[in-house]
This record gives structure tokens, sequence and C-alpha cells, in this order.
């Protein structure tokens, strides 16, 4: 009988050992989240569409998806950090606090690290970088401008709390309006009428065009566009402050990016948006 009782003793011990190095097993195999912050209203750098359809992302606490330049550079960020990613859909103005408060670990979403922006949180490299051109209607007296004296006097506008709206002066005796939410604003307040016209990065306008035939972009001739520094005519990822390690990680990754795979993953985001965008 001790026998017995000695030998199921050991039997449970035994059972007790593997279900603990089974746990052990699965928590460990389990990979940690690239929680990412963006509008997903901002194409062709991220949009928001109802299926996974061309490698499109879900979105957090949605039935939705999230697909975009941002998304698919996104998606090589947590491959190479061998992390999960996790799409939170966020308001342009939510980004900054978002990071900041750790609600998300980084901020993809088209973003300039300009100097102000630079005060209150960390960027990585750049992983874009574009001009700035105006979106107008076609046929307007503004289409076939070609520098900033062309649109003098015009009604213009940029998205709220972005480095587009605070070059809008460069413009000679511009009708500066109030700045929008979002790009999707603009483009009602364009074809309305409500504006002559919006700043944007080019593959913003690109998509906006493709997107609306009533719409032409304005592109500026060698040296008479719109003055800027590198760091604002660029994107990169935002990180809470002091958070080094992370955007070491980032960099690592984005260093292995050429400049023709970068332009290549762009012009592919600009044929896959979806129409309505």
């Amino acid at each position: 009988m001790r026998k017995f009782i000695s030998l199921a003793l050991c039997a449970a011990l035994l059972i007790g050992i593997f279900a603990i190095a089974g746990c052990q097993s699965s928590n460990g195999g389990a990979k940690s989240q690239l929680k990412v912050g963006m509008e997903c209203g901002y194409p062709p750098f991220n949009w928001t569409q109802a299926t996974d359809a061309n490698g499109a992302v879900p979105i957090s606490g949605s039935q939705e998806f999230a697909g975009g330049y941002d998304v698919e550079i996104a998606k090589l960020i947590a491959k190479g950090m061998d992390k999960d990613l996790v799409i939170v859909k966020t308001a342009w103005d939510g980004l900054s606090p978002a990071v900041q408060s750790g609600s998300i670990d980084a901020i993809i979403a088209g973003m300039s690290p300009t100097a102000d922006r630079k005060l209150t949180i960390d960027f990585s490299d750049h992983y874009y970088r574009s001009d700035l051109v105006v979106v107008v209607q076609k046929g307007s007296k503004y289409e076939n401008a070609k520098s900033l004296a062309e649109l003098a006097g015009a009604k213009i506008t940029a998205q709220l709390n972005t480095f587009h709206y605070t070059v809008i002066e460069q413009i000679p005796n511009v009708e500066k309006k109030t700045a929008m939410d979002d790009f999707p604003a603009m483009r009602v307040a364009l074809e309305s009428g409500i504006i002559d016209g919006y700043i944007s990065e080019r593959p913003e306008g690109v998509s906006a065009t493709a997107a609306n035939p009533k719409f032409a972009m304005v592109e500026f001739a060698p040296g008479q566009g719109f003055q800027a520094s590198d760091d604002d005519v660029a994107i990169a990822v935002g990180v809470k402050k002091g958070n080094t390690e992370l955007v070491a990680g980032i960099n690592k990754v984005l260093s292995t990016l050429s400049e023709d795979q970068r332009k290549a993953i762009m012009d592919q985001a600009i044929k896959n948006q979806p129409a309505s965008n």
C-alpha cells in the first residue's frame, strides 16, 4: 500500500512538472506587441478599409482594417523586431499624447519630425521624404501654377497642427483659411469651393487626384515652392521621449530599406488605396 501511494505521488509530481514546463514554454514563445498609432485616414500613407485585401492589418477594437504605406512600414518594423503588430486607430491630435502616455508604442502616421514635436517625443531616422504640393480644382486659374507667386490671393488651408499649415504665409497675399481636422474634410471643402486649395505631401496629392477627377495637383518648379527643412518634409516614427532602445530597434530595420524599396512600397500603396479614399 505504501509503495502504491509513493508511486502515485511520483506520478502526480511528474505531471505537475510537465504542466509547468508546458506553460513556461508556451509563455516564452509569445511575442511582445508593437502598438502603432495612426489616423487610418491619410491615403496613401494610411487608410481604413472593410477587408484584409492587399495585406491590410486589423484595426484594434474594430471590424475594419488599415492599409497604406505606413502600414507596410509598420509591418516591416514589427517583423524585423520580432513583435506582433497592433494597429490603433487614433485621431491626429491624439497621437502624441497616446505615445507619451504609453497607450501606443509608436506613431507611424506620415508625421514629420519637426523641431516643435521633438520637444515632446523622440523620432527614428526618416522613412520617407516628399515635397509639398497644393491640391486645387481642375480647371481653376491655379491648376497650372508652377510657383507660389502664381497662387497669390488663393484661399488655402492645411491640416490642423501640422507643418503644412505654417508655410501657407509663404504664398503672396494668401487668404489663409482655418485649419481642418483631416484630409477628407479638406477634399470636401475643395470640391465645394470653400477653399481654392490645400497643402499636402506629394503622395497625398497623387492620391487625391486619382480618387477625384475634379482635382489637380500643383507641383512647383525648382526653387519656386515652399521653403522647408529636411525634417519638415520628411516623415519618421515617433516614440516616447527617452525610449532609446525602441528607436535603435526601429532604425536598425529602416537601415535595411533602400530608397528604391521605399519608392516601390509607396507606388504600390497608391495603387492599392480604395477608390473612396
